[in-house]
């Protein structure tokens, strides 16, 4: 049975707002503005709950800064998913104390997925004095309440007291939380929240909760206000956006909410990740290649070649039904980009299963693969699972894929070379003399010639030449 959505009362997200002008009075009281610095790890939905923080901090007052030595307030929005970006967070971290012990008065957070899991919230607690605050996910739309908790024991000197909030929770929706984008180009569109899925690697339904899905009219309600702003580059986010809806009363999923948002007026490019293969439906690239603000790119993370290692994963599905979904996809969308996610040595992965996995990437032929080496995570059913491989093996195999894997990726950008395409130029590369970044609809990576007034902007780019990780090309007057 789905998970019986649940929200969080839009007045107690107006009591976190009251808080916040409370907290402005008292963060300003010198007459000075404070500075916050909010540090991001980990995916697009961790970029996306660090805007909600900076939306928060923005309505206390605060300006922001990339200065840890600067900054009055730190929050660090951390990652659960690999061993590598824990460590990369702890480091960073037990660093801080320096900024720290140079302004006393600093306040410093850690939130997100890696505090979730109760032994790395007890590692903070015991070994990382610097911190003064921890959440989870969940706790996301308390964060003024809790800061107010830290600078009460601040002011009754009680410099024991530090705040933990990390209890475990299915989690809910809150709508109404203040946001505060970076860019001006491109935009983050969360549309649920969690995971059903327990894939026995993956610790995200652990620590984000069980799957949640927000009412389409809040989804519609922000993606016109986004159009409205002139932002041109919308994701919808989710760790797995195909079963949006599944917990909604009404009879909406996720190839219906795409169909009403690229409806919306105006001229943009919509986008969407990360699907699962065993919910990517027919109706889904029937939709995209009907809607023509919809990319025609598809995140379809594969893991393995091998059936046997995708039954161990419990990803619901084998080699031959993902392989029958690709073809399907490329059906109404021959100019697919496609893209993918694999998992290298998990746990009993036999050489000649790896093997599978090349010769599946070299029948598939991905865009573009992001290639992980396994990384074990405590709680999860992988971690306890026999691994005679070693690391060193491992690496053997890692980097035979990644050679695989860049050399079609440089061919299939060759084959665009001499072509025009349309991009939407989204920034500087702060190098000459292709000086500015553009993506294409299937999100490719296009280098340009031109003016930065062009920022912004939809341009036909003729396609010069290319190497494995972009295009280059001339901006078509």
């Amino acid at each position: 049975m789905p998970y019986r959505r649940k929200t969080i009362d839009p007045e107690k997200i107006k009591e976190q707002q009251a808080i916040c002008a409370e907290l402005f009075e008292r963060l300003t009281a010198d007459g000075r503005r404070p500075l916050a610095f909010v540090d991001t790890y980990g995916c697009q939905q961790n970029e996306a709950d660090s805007e909600k923080l900076r939306g928060y901090l923005a309505e206390m007052g605060c300006g922001f800064t990339q200065d840890e030595f600067q900054a009055d307030v730190i929050v660090v929005n951390t990652c659960a998913v690999r061993e590598h970006a824990e460590m990369r967070v702890l480091g960073n971290v037990g660093a801080l104390s320096h900024a720290k012990k140079a302004r006393p008065g600093q306040i410093v957070a850690v939130c997100g997925c890696m505090v979730q899991q109760e032994h790395m919230a007890q590692k903070l607690k015991m070994s990382y004095p610097v911190v003064d605050l921890v959440f989870g996910p969940h706790e996301l739309w308390r964060f003024p309440e809790l800061l107010r908790q830290v600078m009460d024991a601040r002011e009754r000197r009680d410099d024991r007291r530090r705040v933990f909030a990390t209890a475990k929770d299915d989690g809910a929706v809150a709508e109404g939380i203040p946001l505060r984008r970076d860019g001006t180009v491109k935009a983050w569109l969360s549309i649920m929240y969690g995971c059903n899925n327990f894939c026995t690697y993956c610790i995200v339904p652990y620590v984000r909760g069980r799957e949640r899905s927000r009412l389409p009219e809040d989804i519609l309600r922000e993606a016109r206000q986004l159009v409205e702003e002139g932002y041109k580059d919308i994701t919808l986010l989710g760790q797995n956006v195909n079963s949006y809806g599944k917990d909604l009363d009404e009879p909406v999923d996720f190839a219906d909410l795409l169909r009403m948002v690229s409806a919306i007026p105006g001229d943009f490019v919509l986008r969407f990740m990360t699907s699962h293969p065993k919910d990517a439906t027919e109706k889904l690239f029937r939709t995209m290649a009907e809607c023509e603000k919809c990319a025609h790119h598809i995140h379809l993370p594969v893991q393995s070649g091998s059936d046997r290692v995708l039954k161990a994963m419990n990803r619901h599905y084998d080699r031959a039904a993902y392989l029958e979904k690709v073809a399907l996809a490329r059906r109404y969308m021959p100019d697919l980009v496609l893209t993918t996610d694999i998992i290298v040595g998990f746990p009993g992965e036999t050489e000649e299963e790896f093997e599978d996995t090349l010769s599946l990437c070299e029948e598939v032929r991905f865009d573009a693969m992001f290639t992980f080496i396994y990384s074990k995570r405590v709680g999860t059913p992988a971690a306890s699972m026999p691994d005679p491989c070693t690391r060193a093996e491992k690496q053997l195999r890692f980097d035979r894929l990644t050679e695989l894997a860049n050399r079609i990726s440089g061919e299939k950008h060759r084959a665009y070379e001499g072509q025009t395409l349309r991009v939407l130029v989204d920034g500087e590369t702060g190098k000459e003399p292709y000086n500015l970044s553009s993506r294409t609809s299937g999100g490719r990576l296009v280098h340009l010639r031109g003016d930065p007034a062009l920022i912004g902007q939809f341009v036909d780019a003729h396609i010069t030449t290319s190497n494995t990780w972009a295009l280059y090309g001339e901006v078509v007057e």
